[in-house]
């Protein structure tokens, strides 16, 4: 199974010279004026809108219906982090989120006011934008969210080297809990592209004015402050850059979005395939249907706004001056040789619990990458998570000539000492083209069920190259903000490899979208009427878990059409309607 797919033709805005987060500490370090932020009580955080740069460029390519802005405006946070706790008890219950004031060892929480957070991709309609063409007429307003997990940066070197919040937010719509934070003495990117929403502004010069909604100013004591930020909107053919100006500006610089998957791709890369709604897609790749986050592709929850856009691989990395969230993971590495002694567990050893969610981004396509054409196909995600309190670690060990790995699961103790291990199945080597990785086999399998949830009218996929894609719920118990393996290309090894680590961390959830050959179930011919999509993790119980009676999940769907014209309905999960 693959999530990769090529995304040609889409391209993304460029800061001018100058945007760097290094600039940000200029104008925060800058003497207070009107509109400064008081000083905060012990443990408050002190908030601030500034912009980094006076000036942006962003580039419209020919062909695109608009232009992503990044506009480089930040909050900046000081005196005490800026952090916020998002739950909800279940399906059936509310989101409810508060602010975690932080005062030495003393913690207090503030309960924002009920239905402000709507969903756990951030504050929605916190920024204000107003944009106004060079005859000083008013041609675009719109409100935009903030992810606080956004790309960050210090202000100053006595800030924290690094943060330990986590960097992105969820967009998986079955998400349970989320951590959002800026370290103090840091601050976090407000206009980072929304890629549901391109602005159709046509070449030339632009003001934009960007603001804090009154609602948030009062909640958390942030000054009005507005800063005003010439835009430019340059044209560029696909032979290359023209309109004003020419020339790639400094930051981040103009690209195209060809796309790596889940599997064998970039860090970055991974983030920009989870991207829904992204424009143009679905006249891309000779007619291929994406779905709301592209085919095969992770929800990018697990991946900041910095990945997604800052392109190519050589912007990213894990050494010094990647303080803005944009660290790639290093590839796990395996046990340097496969376990010795008798296997076993002790009983009291903490173990991972493997949680099925409900499928989403049901739809139906027509024959596709692979599939017969003609045909009907229902395809899906479908998300595996980990609620720990352990993480599941495979490792994969290949006799010399062999076709298939040997796996065994292995057991951690508090201090993090491998005190067990245990046989896990085998580990299969996938040649087709999009897929060339290790799929751990019997991790989760699909099945589609009639109407009286027993029958099994179609089954499956079931082996899988496991990465955390998806933050699901970073409030549980050992919940690991930071997981490694969600660089798909160093998670599931190459042909030559003579070993594999899998892993899937507490809190976080691998997503498979099922839209490749074998994997969508076939119902060309099958009788319309109620179904259910069938989820199910550890099918095989292969692997150890603290309990398997949460395994399965079930999504009910109606089809209905004729062939060739068939149409499913979804309804909603409790409040969750994401069909």
């Amino acid at each position: 199974m693959t999530r990769s797919q090529d995304r040609k033709g889409l391209r993304r805005a460029a800061f001018a010279a100058g945007a760097a987060l290094t600039v940000v500490a200029a104008v925060a370090g800058s003497a207070p004026g009107a509109g400064a932020a008081p000083a905060s009580p012990a443990g408050t955080p002190k908030l601030k809108l500034v912009a980094a740069s006076k000036a942006v460029t962003a580039d419209r390519y020919e062909g695109n219906s608009g232009v992503y802005l990044d506009l480089g405006t930040y909050v900046t946070v000081d005196d005490a982090p800026l952090e916020l706790k998002v739950t909800r008890k279940s399906y059936k219950d509310p989101i409810v989120a508060q602010q975690i004031l932080r005062n030495g060892s003393k913690v207090t929480t503030k309960t924002l006011p009920a239905g402000l957070v709507k969903d756990f991709s951030g504050l929605p309609d916190f920024l204000e934008v107003s944009i106004k063409n060079a005859a000083g007429v008013e041609v675009q307003k719109s409100k935009s969210n903030f992810c606080l997990n956004n790309a960050s940066g210090r202000l100053r070197p006595d800030a924290p080297a690094t943060s330990h919040y986590p960097e992105s937010c969820s967009t998986n719509p079955f998400t349970l809990g989320s951590v959002w934070g800026v370290e103090k003495g840091w601050a976090a990117n407000t206009s980072a592209f929304d890629y549901d929403r391109p602005v159709d502004l046509a070449a030339g010069e632009y003001t934009v004015k960007v603001g804090v909604a009154k609602k948030y100013r009062d909640l958390f004591g942030i000054p009005d402050d507005r800063p005003t930020i010439a835009l430019t909107v340059r044209e560029i053919s696909d032979g290359g850059e023209g309109g004003a100006g020419g020339g790639g500006g400094a930051g981040l610089t103009a690209h195209s979005a060809t796309t790596g998957g889940g599997h064998g791709a970039s860090h970055d890369m991974a983030g920009m395939e989870g991207m829904k709604g992204m424009e143009g897609m679905a006249g891309m790749g000779g007619g291929h249907h994406y779905g709301p986050r592209g085919a095969d592709a992770p929800t990018p929850s697990a991946l900041s706004h910095a990945l997604e856009a800052r392109g190519l691989a050589h912007h990213l990395g894990d050494g010094s001056g990647h303080t803005d969230g944009s660290r790639v993971a290093p590839a796990l590495k395996s046990a340097t040789k496969r376990p010795t002694g008798r296997a076993g567990v002790p009983a009291n050893v903490p173990k991972p619990d493997l949680r099925s969610l409900p499928a989403w981004d049901i739809a139906v396509t027509d024959g596709e990458d692979g599939d017969v054409a003609g045909k009907d196909y229902l395809a899906f995600s479908a998300n595996v998570w980990n609620a720990g309190p352990a993480p599941l670690v495979v490792d994969g060990f290949r006799k010399p000539g062999a076709d298939l790995m040997d796996s065994y699961q292995y057991f951690y103790d508090a201090k993090g000492k491998q005190v067990g291990y245990a046989p896990a199945g085998t580990m299969e080597w996938d040649p087709r083209i999009g897929h060339e990785h290790w799929h751990f086999t019997d991790f989760a399998s699909y099945r589609l069920l009639a109407a009286d949830q027993k029958e099994i009218v179609k089954s499956g996929k079931e082996a899988f190259c496991l990465a955390n894609t998806d933050a699901i719920d970073y409030t549980v118990k050992n919940a690991n903000w930071h997981p490694y393996n969600t660089d798909l290309s160093t998670a599931c090894g190459q042909q030559n490899s003579i070993s594999v680590r899998e892993v899937l961390d507490v809190g976080s959830g691998d997503t498979y979208t099922q839209y490749r050959p074998g994997q969508s179930f076939d119902i060309t011919g099958l009788p319309n009427g109620t179904y259910y999509i069938q989820v199910v993790a550890n099918p095989a119980n292969r692997l150890q878990e603290t309990d398997t009676k949460n395994n399965v999940s079930l999504r009910k769907v109606v089809l209905g059409g004729t062939d060739g014209a068939r149409t499913v309905s979804v309804p909603p999960v409790d409040l969750i309607n994401a069909p």
